[in-house]
């Protein structure tokens, strides 16, 4: 804002005594405003290239614009020194900023305070005083605008009453309000100016108009930090400003204090460290560095050219339709180009170098995270598209998030800055709780192009799987969530999951299912597959694992004889074939029966049923490929293979037979001519090639049998059962005769 109350003196020379009584009389009418001084710029505008301080530029390279009449003067800086030198009889004007007294005295003198733009870079007033700074007489046309970027303004107290809706429906889209001057002002208009443009659709921000020699860059950051100069990156606040440029006061003496030239009486390397303790402290309130505020010329004067600055972004004054010329040595870009103060709109007049989105992100990513993490994260995710909120943070662990068109941002300090984009997978996140639920925060991007068009994304505590069959399904770190790795993932025999985990089962169990199966988990047995097939459906059958099988506690295990397959069980096992289907083979005697005889590598082969209880005397049988295998508390398991024996004992009525349970396991042969036998509670059943399978039940035939040797004595095998006339009378033949009993004789042998 390039305005001066001094119109009638801006091609006058005052000499130093008139100019001390102008000045006097000045502080006593009204704002102070700056003298004239000798500033100028080079003779061309340049360029600016592209830098990463700023979005890329689009500003026009040349213009119309007015350009020096002569070379730019130099103004040799002053002699170094630790303090900026007074004049004799005066106070130094660091001392006086830390007397509340003469901040007050300061304040109260200087009415609105200085205005941004002390001096105009493209003018040259040859007969000035070069420690004095000047008005800026406007070099355009009250209506010209460049015609790219987008359109701010920046006001101050000298500007009491503005129409923020009209400047908004003019195409302004941003602000700068003048919060604070030196340690000892504040802009009175401030809280109506920042909130009115906010309330019009606005982007807004705080700068503070430096008076380096008056107290430390830190003071005064401190100050303007808390008089308005903050920032959270909400998307609708600008990054605090510094306005550092042509001293306001120079040459004159306010309430006793010298205020020094037109660098403060600074040199160079006492300048570039103020600023440096301004800007420093400034990131260290806020997390975000200072835009610095400045003309090429000033800039060249008073830092000697710095080029330690690339990392604060530049707003570069400079008045012409042209560009803003030849930028200071920190920078190869500019953020913000402040090109008139006399219109078209009120206060001064600037132009953002960049599209609206690029303003969005310039007042939301700063410097410190999570907001710089977050905003190299939204550079990188452009799937993202253009933000729709600032940042807000306060999650769990100090985590943040930002919205844009086709999803979020999510930020905490463990996982950094991660997309989630709106759909299957964010939603499912959702439903889990974000980022307090089991799955945490994002620590990937979403991938894609899995098979069978399927995504995924990894979280802190797991992950979200997706397939258009399957939709998204959690997949929490663990144990379950290990067995499906160890299988392949989606590519291996469980394919996607279909559902996430569910626990709260039995003994503390856990589940989850997938395309191809289950994985069932306990802590006893930790986390084993149930493939989709006869196996699981057997073990549904059965009741799952709150059936007698319980929890699985290997996985299927195939390649067994004859094409087997078989898993066991915390109760048994199910063994299946595609001869004999899935059955259940349950921990107990019976299994132990066929597990001495080889399993199916034996004589029995593969059950053909489960095991089947509720037979006489609390008795169990089980039906295999090559026979049974019975069971009762009195007897034990026993088998009873297929043939004549069995057949023999089944016509008796098995176990419901005068033969009660088998006794001894299965056939016993090596016999007398190839004999075998079968010993059960009721007696034994005897089988010969020649005489087939004969009862011998217990009692006195039998007795008379034994003690003569049974089949090899002269009887030889039984050819008929015992057969009774009576109960009192019986008898049964034998390959070498008869035995009869009767209750008054006995048994007696008679040989044919």
């Amino acid at each position: 804002m390039l305005h001066t109350l001094w119109t009638s003196r801006r091609n006058r020379v005052l000499p130093a005594t008139a100019a001390s009584a102008v000045l006097a009389v000045g502080f006593l009418l009204g704002p102070l405003q700056p003298a004239l001084a000798d500033n100028a710029q080079p003779t061309s505008p340049a360029t600016p290239s592209p830098a990463s301080t700023a979005p890329a530029q689009t500003a026009p390279s040349s213009g119309t614009g007015a350009t020096p009449s002569a070379p730019p003067s130099v103004v040799p800086s002053p002699a170094p020194s630790s303090v900026p030198p007074t004049k004799p009889g005066t106070r130094d004007p660091e001392d006086a900023g830390k007397d509340p007294s003469a901040r007050a005295a300061m304040r109260s003198l200087i009415g609105p305070g200085a205005k941004m733009g002390q001096a105009n870079p493209q003018s040259k007033n040859k007969g000035g005083n070069n420690a004095r700074g000047m008005g800026v007489p406007s070099l355009l046309p009250g209506a010209w605008q460049p015609s790219w970027g987008i359109s701010g303004v920046d006001v101050s107290a000298y500007q009491s009453s503005l129409d923020w809706g009209s400047m908004y429906s003019q195409g302004v889209r941003f602000a700068y309000v003048k919060a604070s001057e030196g340690n000892y002002y504040t802009n009175s208009q401030f809280s109506s100016q920042y909130f009115g443009s906010q309330s019009a659709g606005m982007i807004r921000g705080a700068y503070h108009f430096a008076i380096p020699n008056w107290s430390s860059g830190a003071d005064q950051a401190n100050y303007f930090v808390s008089n308005g100069g903050g920032w959270t990156p909400d998307g609708i606040t600008l990054p605090p400003v510094l306005d550092i440029e042509y001293n306001p006061y120079a040459g004159q003496t306010i309430n006793g204090v010298y205020m020094g030239d037109t660098c403060y009486s600074m040199n160079a390397s006492q300048m570039v460290g103020w600023i440096n303790d301004f800007s420093n402290t400034v990131l260290n309130l806020t997390g975000r560095r200072p835009m610095i505020y400045s003309t090429s010329d000033w800039w060249s004067r008073c830092t000697g050219n710095s080029a330690g600055f690339s990392n604060n972004p530049l707003w570069i004054a400079a008045y012409n339709t042209s560009g803003p010329g030849t930028l200071p040595a920190s920078w190869g870009n500019f953020s913000v180009w402040q090109y008139s103060s006399s219109g078209p709109y009120p206060g001064d007049s600037n132009v953002w170098n960049g599209d609206y989105s690029g303003l969005q992100r310039f007042a939301t990513y700063g410097d410190t995270d999570p907001s710089a993490s977050m905003g190299a994260a939204a550079s990188a995710y452009t799937g993202l598209g253009g933000q729709t909120s600032g940042i807000a943070c306060g999650l769990k662990n100090g985590g943040c998030y930002q919205f844009f068109q086709n999803g979020a941002l999510n930020w905490s300090s463990a996982t950094g800055a991660r997309p989630t984009y709106y759909g299957p997978v964010r939603t499912a996140w959702a439903n889990s709780g974000y980022e307090n639920g089991a799955l945490g925060y994002p620590t990937t991007d979403q991938t894609c192009g899995q098979l069978n068009g399927g995504c995924y994304q990894m979280f802190q505590g797991g992950a979200i799987s997706y397939s258009p069959a399957t939709g998204a399904q959690l997949s929490l770190y663990g144990p379950i969530r290990d067995a499906w790795g160890a299988n392949g993932f989606e590519r291996g025999i469980l394919g996607y999951p279909t559902t996430g985990k569910i626990c709260g089962q039995l003994n503390g169990g856990c589940y989850q299912m997938f395309q191809g199966g289950g994985i069932n988990w306990t802590s006893a047995t930790g986390a084993q597959l149930s493939i989709y097939g006869p196996i699981r459906d057997a073990w549904g059958a059965s009741g799952f694992e709150n059936g007698p099988l319980g929890y699985p506690t290997t996985g299927k295990i195939c390649g067994q004889v004859n094409g087997g397959c078989y898993q066991m069980f915390q109760g048994g096992g199910i063994n299946w074939t595609s001869a004999t289907g899935a059955q259940l083979s349950i921990y107990g005697p019976i299994r132990n029966a066929w597990g001495a005889n080889g399993f199916e590598n034996g004589i029995l082969g593969y059950p053909t049923t489960g095991k089947i209880c509720g037979q006489v005397n609390g008795g169990c049988y089980q039906m295999f490929q090559g026979g049974g295998i019975n069971y009762s508390p009195a007897t034990g398991a026993q088998l009873s293979t297929w043939g004549a024996i069995r057949n023999a004992w089944a016509a008796t009525g098995f176990q419901d037979g005068r033969m009660g349970y088998p006794t001894s396991s299965g056939d016993t042969c090596g016999l007398l001519n190839g004999g075998c036998y079968q010993m059960f509670q009721g007696g034994g059943i005897v089988w010969s090639p020649a005489t087939g399978a004969q009862l011998s039940t217990w009692g006195a035939i039998r007795t008379a049998w034994a003690n003569l040797g049974f089949q090899n004595s002269r009887l030889g095998y039984p050819t008929t059962g015992e057969i009774c006339s009576s109960s009192s009378s019986c008898y049964q033949k034998y390959q070498g005769g008869t035995i009869s009993w009767t209750a008054t004789g006995g048994a007696v042998v008679a040989y044919s």
